[in-house]
């Protein structure tokens, strides 16, 4: 195991504690790091790139349990606005990261639900992998599914794995 592995595994563990007691959300966070790493693998990714977007995809959802709180849903914009403090928390208490990987990674989170403008590799493989799992868990119909992929998907790999998943 390397270290950034360990590191992730870390992570993984502190954030399963951070949720715990949602097993649907430890759930779908460990399956989009799953998807966001496969994406990323497949598309070339390696190094500190591939170990930030594996640390975004364990918390890209940090936001939600403090939007309930606050706001009463777990929308994504505020997600979004929320998550970034969450997941310093939780970054906090994993060694392995330097300030710039935090603000990265802080990034990402910041912007999971943000469609337009997406310019970089890890943001656009987060967004694909989130909607691979959202698209089973939240049982979408599959002209939804389409519309999602024709507008927002970009990486070859992304799109075979959902066009494979749903038959299309």
């Amino acid at each position: 195991m390397t270290n950034k592995e360990l590191i992730l595994a870390n992570l993984m563990r502190a954030m399963i504690k951070y949720d715990g007691g949602d097993a649907p959300r430890i759930q779908h966070f460990v399956k989009v790091h799953d998807f966001a790493r496969m994406i990323a693998i497949a598309e070339g990714m390696t190094g500190e790139d591939l170990f930030v977007l594996e640390a975004a995809a364990i918390l890209h959802d940090v936001g939600i349990h403090v939007s309930e709180a606050r706001y009463g849903n777990c929308n994504g914009k505020h997600q979004e606005e929320l998550g970034p403090d969450e997941a310093r928390k939780v970054l906090s208490e994993v060694d392995g990261f330097t300030a710039a990987q935090i603000e990265r990674i802080c990034w990402l989170i910041a912007h999971h639900h943000t469609y337009q403008d997406v310019t970089s590799l890890d943001h656009r493989i987060l967004l694909e992998a989130d909607f691979l799992v959202n698209s089973f868990e939240d049982h979408l119909a599959l002209e939804g599914i389409i519309t999602f992929r024709d507008h927002v998907f970009r990486s070859e790999s992304a799109i075979s794995m959902l066009n494979d998943m749903w038959g299309l």
